[in-house]
């Protein structure tokens, strides 16, 4: 009998899944202090800790020629009370073993649930009693000042700012980003006046997560929140962006850049808790989550990248779009082609029942994970509370999803995604993509934008060189400048040595050359070798000695050292195969430079630059990188840069001279490979 109870299954036909549940998601409790503050309280006993969260939910603002205000606000926020030094503020912290972290919205610390009285103290003195110190606030703004500066050699960090400024528009708030120059017009009275104005507790809420009980906890809340005064705080409205009226394509020059960050985007008018929201969280699983159409055409199947990825944001305000990548320059545009067909595929074509199966489980999982944690729980009533969603929306959300059908996902692609009023960004080496990437520009025409969001003709970028002068006077003033022709050819050999930090770790590069041709090159650290790279004339190695890794250098990497190794090279370009031509002056860092393009014998460009006034060489571009020169010191009647700055592949690493030694009959052996 049971075996003819079992031949009676069809497994021709896939089982029929069963209705979602109806989720039991944990209770959470609420009150309102008399000064407006919303309460939220979600008890849970597993463990003997309590996390507090504070949200100030002010309209976001436009900050205009003082964008970071908000920020520098929030990272000072903690650094002292009418009550408390900073000093006192950490002692106290961490003799609960507490920890607190405050931002431009809000306020989060955690303790052990027995200090909770202690942990609620210290936070109500923050918010209330705040006394903003200037040493403090010179020390944030230094450290932004510090991340700007870094973030100008991250493609990543380029493309982030480029892309809000052309989806918001700069007069959004979304659209800003700080500058150099923005941070500096921010004084402590405009963070005083921010945090008076705003961090006000009629418009914020405070979620209580832990091992507490209501009874117990909402007495303590009321004893230090309630003397929180409150106040009528700003209100803002913005014009809604809109979609580009045709796809426009937008380009920040890297000419060191070896791949190209691509961004495919749009804002989006989608709001949070919507059935909307729901189905374009699992259209966008689809298209572009981590195993998604995107990833598997870019990476999968034609080998363009190691990721590519889409995402779909709901906003109060206004949402976004976004498909990205990095791909290797020579396919920038063919990576761009993809993205835009796997858009329009998923708008024209029904998904597969495969595919919707397979992403409606793994975001009903990530649903269900995210439940275990009791934040969770304070997340989703703060967000009931904040959007106005119906007090059973996340209870029922497994319902909505399960609900979903792929005609639902077509016409909400339909509705939100629009590939033909898109802007495309590019961040790479003009020079090489430019010309491929005007296709998908409807009036041929692409938008150049320089590392901080100004426009720019790249046809002006460069003004014309006075009449009559060449690359070979720039070139010679510059020798000139450095200690001349005469000083320059009696240089047999030399020994450099820099410096530089590298996570709090010392590290020192030793560079020797020895004429006509023979290099070695030396990392280290602590007394051990890091890396080794010797050049004996005619062969190159470059070894690590911990990692016992030795690899010979051949193609390019060696005709580039073969170069590199000559003892100033520029004495005699043309007797080493070497084109120059002068392009132009360029300004660099605020000076003007003369712009001479450097072509070595296989082709390859490279860029330097030479101050018109000094003659000094302030930087040069090429595939390995950008490298800046400054600070130059004489050593026996020749000048050499004091500091050198190189950025490549998003690091910047600053080296300072250290010592130099010339003529010190360097042995041969020192270039003898093993």
């Amino acid at each position: 009998v049971p075996f003819l109870l079992f031949s009676q299954i069809d497994r021709s036909k896939r089982p029929q899944p069963k209705p979602a549940k109806e989720l039991q998601i944990g209770q959470y409790q609420t009150a309102v202090l008399p000064n407006g503050l919303k309460v939220f309280i979600v008890e849970n006993s597993k463990l003997p800790t309590i996390t507090l969260s504070l949200l100030f939910d002010y309209d976001p603002i436009l900050e205009k020629d003082k964008c970071g205000l908000s920020d520098i606000t929030g990272q000072i926020l903690k650094t002292g009370t009418t009550t408390r030094t900073k000093a006192q503020i950490d002692d106290e912290i961490d003799f609960i073993g507490a920890s607190i972290s405050t931002g431009a919205t809000s306020i989060n610390a955690s303790s052990l649930s027995k200090h909770k009285e202690k942990l609620f103290e210290i936070v109500s003195d923050i918010i209330i009693n705040a006394k903003f110190v200037e040493s403090e606030f010179e020390k944030a703004k230094s450290q932004m000042l510090s991340s700007l500066a870094m973030e100008k050699n991250s493609p990543d960090a380029i493309s982030n700012r480029l892309s809000k400024l052309l989806i918001y528009g700069k007069d959004h708030p979304y659209g800003e980003s700080p500058t150099e120059a923005t941070l500096n017009n921010i004084s402590l009275k405009d963070c005083e006046n921010l945090f008076k104005t705003y961090f006000r507790p009629n418009i914020s809420y405070l979620a209580i997560v832990g091992d507490v009980k209501k009874e117990d906890v909402l007495p303590l809340i009321e004893k230090y929140f309630g003397k929180w005064e409150k106040a009528e705080v700003p209100k803002h409205s913005y014009k809604t962006p809109q979609t580009p009226a045709k796809t426009t394509v937008s380009i920040v020059d890297r000419p060191s850049a070896v791949q190209s960050s691509v961004t495919v985007m749009f804002p989006v008018e989608l709001k949070p808790g919507t059935d909307d929201a729901v189905k374009a969280r699992l259209m966008n699983a689809i298209l572009g989550g981590s195993t998604s159409r995107l990833f598997d055409n870019l990476r999968e199947k034609h080998g363009f990248t190691y990721g590519a990825y889409s995402s779909l944001s709901p906003d109060k305000l206004i949402g976004e779009f976004s498909a990205s990548s990095e791909v290797r320059n020579s396919v920038t545009d063919s990576a761009i082609t993809e993205i835009l067909f796997e858009i329009n595929r998923i708008i024209k074509e029904p998904v597969s029942e495969k595919e919707i199966t397979l992403h409606r489980n793994e975001t009903a999982g990530s649903f269900a994970l995210s439940l275990e944690k009791p934040q969770t729980i304070a997340s989703f009533a703060l967000n009931i509370e904040r959007y106005n969603l119906d007090k059973d929306f996340y209870k029922n959300y497994l319902k909505k999803l399960e609900s979903v059908t792929i005609n639902d996902l077509q016409q909400n692609a339909q509705k939100f995604l629009k590939p033909q009023n898109a802007h495309i960004l590019v961040v790479g080496k003009a020079e090489e993509v430019a010309e491929k990437i005007k296709k998908f520009a409807p009036d041929g025409i692409i938008n150049y934008y320089d590392d901080e969001g100004n426009a720019y003709d790249p046809n002006k970028k460069l003004k014309p060189a006075p009449e009559g002068l060449t690359a070979e006077t720039v070139l010679e003033n510059y020798l000139n400048a450095i200690g001349g022709r005469k000083n320059l050819v009696k240089v047999k050999d030399i020994t450099k040595i820099y410096s530089t930090l590298m996570q709090g770790m010392l590290i020192e590069m030793k560079m020797y050359q020895k004429a006509p041709n023979k290099m070695y090159v030396e990392v280290g650290a602590g007394g051990m070798i890091l890396s080794k790279q010797t050049y004996d004339g005619v062969k190159a190695v470059s070894s690590v000695p911990m990692m016992g890794e030795t690899k010979e250098l051949e193609g390019d990497e060696l005709e580039s050292l073969k170069l590199e190794a000559i003892i100033n090279l520029e004495l005699d370009y043309a007797k080493n195969g070497i084109k120059i031509q002068l392009l132009g002056i360029e300004d660099i860092n605020g000076s003007e430079a003369y712009k001479v393009e450097i072509q070595s014998p296989s082709g390859k460009k490279s860029y330097d630059y030479f101050d018109t006034k000094s003659s000094l060489k302030v930087r040069s571009i090429g595939d390995s990188g950008q490298s800046n020169f400054s600070d130059y010191k004489e050593i026996k009647k020749i000048k050499y840069p004091g500091k050198i700055t190189q950025d490549m592949e998003g690091q910047t690493i600053k080296f300072e001279l250290k010592s130099v030694e010339v003529n010190k009959k360097l042995d041969d052996k020192l270039f003898t490979i093993e």
